[in-house]
């Protein structure tokens, strides 16, 4: 991925994260929350899974 999508990615999973009250050891299930957040507001991004189409 590209610095821009990595921040933007990092920034969701931050917010994800203290909503669910700052838990330890779930950063890789907050990074994929966020990045299927982000990738299904992009309804034209070309990485997203058959899933979210």
């Amino acid at each position: 991925m590209n610095k821009r999508i990595d921040e933007a990615v990092a920034a969701r999973a931050y917010e994800l994260w203290e909503k669910a009250g700052r838990p330890e050891g779930r950063d890789e299930e907050f990074w994929h929350l966020a990045e299927q957040e982000l990738l299904n507001e992009d309804k034209g991004s070309p990485l997203r899974t058959p899933e979210t189409l």
